[in-house]
């Protein structure tokens, strides 16, 4: 259907469907709208902060020995 047609449609619908149609037109710009990136990156400030343990743990066993697998 071409922009037109559906204008001439919506304007012959009942002012009620008008309002829903507007509001279900909003409803899926908000949800398909993109969102700016405004989310902070993620920080790995803590790599390596095991390095020492590692010649004494796996990371298995440091999970199992401080029960943080679960």
């Amino acid at each position: 259907m071409d922009y037109s047609g559906f204008i001439k449609d919506f304007e012959n619908l009942p002012v009620r469907v008008q309002k829903q149609i507007k509001d279900y037109v909003e409803f899926l710009s908000n949800k398909y709208q993109r969102k700016p990136n405004n989310k902070r990156k993620f920080s790995f400030i803590w790599e390596d902060g095991l390095s020492d343990l590692k010649s004494q743990f796996t990371s298995v066993e440091l999970q199992h020995r401080y029960n943080i697998a679960k």
